[in-house]
């Protein structure tokens, strides 16, 4: 298992708009967040920023299994200011 350190770095980003998308998934989800959904997280931050802003603020959906719905779920927390 990654650390939240870690995590925490690889969730900087180039983009402020990103940084603060994937941090506030970190910090409010991720640890409530079932084993399956933190691996798709993990995965997740393996994009590159281009690919990311493609898929959270241009709302194309990945094609890798369940990272929609991840997608999804961050992209709403980003709406919500959780």
């Amino acid at each position: 298992m990654v650390s939240e350190e870690k995590l925490r770095w690889l969730c900087r980003r180039g983009s402020l708009e990103l940084d603060k998308m994937l941090n506030l998934y970190l910090e409010h989800a991720y640890l409530k967040a079932g084993y399956d959904e933190q691996q798709l997280f993990q995965a997740l931050l393996n994009f590159s920023d281009a690919e990311l802003l493609m898929f959270l603020v241009d709302g194309q959906v990945p094609e890798a299994k369940g990272m929609d719905a991840l997608v999804k779920k961050i992209r709403s927390l980003s709406a919500a200011g959780t």
